[in-house]
């Protein structure tokens, strides 16, 4: 019989049988090749297509109990997936293997070609913990581990969610694939998506044994999964994304710092996820203000800041109440000189959440008020 080349084997077909009567291995792979002739047409013929190479050597192991007899079949393809299937449905019509009763059933089909995949990142990153380090070299690291990451990526119920790691306690819920992929690269496992805005009964299942927390896109859209969800499923926090930013789009920085900003679920829904937006700023992050302060002293501008104090843009502080009400995806904002009782109020309304400033008018706010 021919051999396929190990380098062209693309899916190897893993079948189990069972014999009434003891039997030999060439009377498996005899009965493989004579009951499966003429089924598939002159194309997928299984003599012909391993004469091409394209079906390799079939490796049979086997074992005998009482007067039965058990074992493994193992069939490398070099066919495309669609042709592979048609072999591996067309071995489990296999009836009768000499004069002895037969069942055989595939138990699955391996992409070979993924284990390749694996031996590749792992062979890459050892070659790389040889080479000296360079600017290059830690970015083609970054890369390799990135796809470690999103290459663990698995599927989860009838639904078939997209999802990291599932042991723990804690699960986070995303809205998408791409939302699973991005908290992979951050370094989140702990995560699994709804592929939609329906709730699958998937996820259902699993609130009633984990605490989850909901992670949705910073836009309407969100608030309104988040309603829909907290009204079918157990879900024990809320964690939302920059205003007008998708939980795809964040970097690392950003989604752990939404992360941190979680609250519950009720609080959410109740309105009190905005009171939640007044906790008192940790000493680092009032120095961080301060610094951006100190650098905008004396300009007359105001640094309109993410969640993540990265600048968005730089206006003049006259104009701060018009500014923000064309801005999107503002959370801080600090500003040399006064803060106008209007611009409070606009700046509430826009749901800012700090402003730094030398000085305020007096106004009923939420909104976190530093002055240095």
């Amino acid at each position: 019989m021919a051999k396929i080349s190990p380098v062209s084997i693309k899916y190897m077909i893993h079948a189990s049988f069972r014999v009434e009567g003891a039997l030999e291995k060439p009377d498996i792979i005899g009965a493989i090749f004579g009951q499966t002739e003429g089924l598939l047409g002159a194309d997928l013929e299984m003599r012909e297509l391993q004469k091409e190479g394209k079906i390799g050597r079939i490796e049979v192991e086997i074992e005998r109990k009482d007067k039965a007899t058990y074992g493994i079949i193992k069939i490398p393809t070099a066919l495309d997936q669609s042709e592979t299937t048609l072999v591996a449905a067309a071995v489990e019509t296999i009836e009768k293997i000499g004069p002895c009763d037969a069942q055989v059933d595939v138990e699955k089909i391996e992409d070979v070609r993924g284990s390749k995949r694996d031996y590749i990142i792992e062979r890459a990153k050892k070659l790389m913990s040889e080479v000296s380090g360079t600017t290059d070299s830690r970015e083609i690291s970054r890369t390799i581990s990135d796809s470690r990451r999103t290459s663990a990526v698995k599927e989860y119920g009838d639904n078939k969610l997209p999802y990291g790691d599932l042991s723990g306690k804690e699960l986070i819920v995303v809205e998408g694939r791409a939302d699973v992929l991005n908290l992979l690269r951050a370094g989140v496992k702990n995560v699994i998506a709804m592929n939609g805005t329906k709730l699958p009964d998937d996820i259902k299942k699993l609130g009633e044994e984990k605490e989850i927390t909901l992670f949705v896109d910073g836009d309407r859209g969100g608030k309104l999964i988040v309603q829909n969800v907290v009204d079918n499923v157990r879900i024990k926090d809320v964690c939302v994304a920059p205003n007008g930013k998708e939980v795809e789009e964040l970097n690392g920085k950003e989604i752990l710092m939404c992360l941190r900003k979680r609250v519950l679920a009720q609080d959410f829904l109740s309105g009190a996820v905005s009171e939640s937006k007044e906790t008192v700023l940790d000493d680092s992050v009032k120095d961080d203000f301060k610094l951006i302060f100190e650098k905008n002293k004396g300009s007359g501008k105001a640094i309109l800041l993410d969640d993540s104090l990265g600048e968005l843009s730089v206006v003049s502080a006259r104009s701060l109440a018009s500014s923000l009400k064309k801005s999107s995806g503002v959370s801080a904002v600090v500003v040399d000189g006064s803060v106008t009782a209007h611009s409070l109020k606009t700046a509430d309304e826009a749901g800012i959440r700090v402003i730094v400033a030398s000085s305020f008018a007096k106004a009923d706010t939420r909104i976190q008020l530093l002055s240095f």
